[in-house]
């Protein structure tokens, strides 16, 4: 059967693969986004090709995800894991493999999605040599993190300076939240087209369930105060403040508290580096017999987890938007996140859960002791949590605006070449 589609788009996420389990290396929110959105679109009719960096020789070279939609990796250096702050030098290999394929596929995208800055290098570079529009959503902005870091690296004066020219020349960038559109216009520059389209989460998979069914499936007493947290382990999310804060006496007058860290790579990837810091953190505090580590966990599983937890907590030093606590709250859980960026926005203070300034143990250790106290208060805001989600934060509600934005977009396209016949 044909398929008959509205119009071709390349999703382009040079380091974050659509088509990994997430919970690898550098596989996190991005790789979910560009996924999700990759087969929301192709439900709605458009063909969907996503476009990412192949690491490893195993790697199928395209992966079929559904009809009209696939992953489809691009030689470009090694084919192994580079950490995404040495992988600058080989986007001019990975143009010139994505400019091959449209040669070989008979095919230029007409719009082509960006993801990240170093996607955005390769989409501006196309943009020159092609008729494209271009569009780009920035995941995470150089002039916000490394506000938060206390290593600049290398390719930071690369980076600012490609994420400037993006928002300048793209023809228009989507923001996930008012808060990354601010530090757009304020850190960035006051120029270019910026529309604000949240991120999603499969509220079919994630969504309000029984909490002792959930602690039953995964072993975990009635009793217990049970603290999650879901990530990478990368010293930007802030997991040594939220195992500082388990140690603090605010939280340890509680009994049967459990703190489970979910995530991590296999061992001897980069961040086993920061698990093993973590780790040291936690016996240092004698919390050995308090906190779980248990690695990574498919996708599929990841609702029973949130479903058990009491409460979640995203402690990140800088979120552009926070996809986990989209995630928990979808689950009913109520959130206790960093106030930065656009986790101001996901999470609403008070009602679906509390926001807490980054890297102060001690307000976030009463934060979870005042969650603790307040169970009522606890299962209300799980509840706003859950409604929150699914009024404003659904994958389809999130694909269809990204389908009116490309529609307009195709119409633009159609108007540089025939004036006047086509409704913007």
């Amino acid at each position: 059967m044909a398929f008959k589609t509205r119009g071709s788009v390349a999703l382009i996420s040079v380091h974050g693969d659509p088509a990994v389990d997430i919970g690898c290396e550098e596989a996190g929110g991005q790789n979910v986004y560009v996924r999700q959105v990759g087969e929301a679109l192709a439900q709605r009719g458009w063909k969907v090709d996503m476009f990412t960096r192949k690491s490893n020789p195993d790697q199928l070279d395209i992966v079929e995800h559904q009809l009209g939609c696939r992953t489809i990796r691009l030689e470009a250096g090694p084919q192994a894991f580079v950490s995404r702050d040495h992988l600058f030098e080989y986007l001019p290999e990975f143009l010139s493999a994505f400019q091959t394929f449209q040669n070989k596929n008979g095919i230029i995208y007409p719009l082509i999605h960006t993801n990240y800055w170093l996607s955005a290098w390769v989409g501006l570079a196309l943009r020159k040599s092609q008729t494209t529009r271009l569009l780009h959503t920035y995941h995470s902005l150089g002039a916000v993190k490394y506000r938060a870091v206390s290593t600049i690296p290398m390719i930071a004066k690369t980076r600012l300076q490609i994420e400037k020219q993006c928002l300048e020349q793209s023809d228009c960038v989507v923001s996930t939240s008012p808060q990354e559109q601010g530090h757009l216009r304020s850190l960035v520059s006051t120029d270019g087209t910026i529309e604000i389209i949240p991120c999603g989460t499969d509220t079919q998979k994630f969504q309000d369930q029984n909490c002792n069914a959930a602690r039953q499936q995964l072993g975990i007493r009635d009793e217990t105060k049970l603290i999650l947290y879901v990530g990478r382990f990368d010293p930007r999310k802030g997991i040594e403040t939220l195992v500082q804060a388990v140690g603090h006496p605010y939280v340890q007058h509680h009994q049967q508290v459990q703190l489970m860290i979910v995530g991590g790579s296999r061992s001897g990837q980069k961040d086993s580096q920061e698990q093993s810091r973590i780790r040291a953190i936690v016996n240092e505090l004698g919390l050995q017999d308090q906190v779980i580590f248990t690695g990574r966990i498919d996708h599929d599983h990841l609702p029973d987890y949130y479903a058990a937890a009491d409460l979640c907590v995203v402690p990140s030093l800088y979120e552009p938007f926070g996809l986990v606590a989209i995630e928990a709250m979808a689950c009913g859980t109520p959130v206790i996140a960093s106030a930065v960026g656009g986790l101001k926005h996901t999470v609403v203070h008070g009602e679906t859960g509390l926001l807490v300034p980054p890297q102060e143990e001690d307000e976030l250790a009463h934060a979870i002791d005042y969650l603790f106290t307040h169970p009522v208060e606890q299962q209300t805001m799980g509840a706003a949590g859950h409604q929150r989600v699914t009024r404003k934060f659904s994958w389809p509600g999130v694909a269809d605006q990204l389908d009116q934005l490309y529609l307009s977009q195709l119409n633009h396209l159609c108007n540089e070449f025939f004036p006047g016949q086509f409704v913007s």
